[in-house]
């Protein structure tokens, strides 16, 4: 399953939700899910409505983040709402592929064989989108 995790400032348009979404997809394929903060969720319901997926509330506190913004930090405990919700609704040993500041990809890989073996990974898509 592929998700797109969405961080936004209070305020942001949803056209503006509609395109770091688009840009998302872009980047690493159509997903299947959204997933936001639980305060987050209600600016994100149309969005996920539209595009009828469904939308995950997670927390994101104390998961590490490779973007590591200030204020972010002090609101949240983590570095990026986006990268943090997209690697936790991953699920374990998700990890971004693609971040930017209005995109980013995770992939976790399947379970194989023999842990050398990478030949059946699965990529999960993790869109991250910052409006404002």
């Amino acid at each position: 399953m592929r998700v797109a995790g969405i961080g936004y400032r209070d305020g942001a348009p949803p056209e503006a939700l509609h395109e770091v979404l688009a840009l998302a997809e872009a980047a690493g394929g159509r997903v299947d899910a959204l997933a936001t903060l639980a305060e987050k969720v209600a600016g994100v319901q149309a969005l996920a409505d539209a595009r009828g997926l469904p939308l995950l509330a997670v927390a994101v506190a104390g998961v590490q983040t490779p973007t590591q913004s200030p204020r972010i930090l002090a609101m949240h405990g983590t570095g990026s709402v986006a990268e943090a919700a997209a690697l936790v609704a991953a699920g374990p040993n998700a990890r971004l592929s693609v971040r930017g500041s209005r995109r980013a990809a995770a992939w976790r890989p399947a379970p194989s064989p023999k842990p050398e073996d990478t030949s059946h990974d699965r990529p999960f898509y993790r869109g991250r989108a910052r409006c404002g």
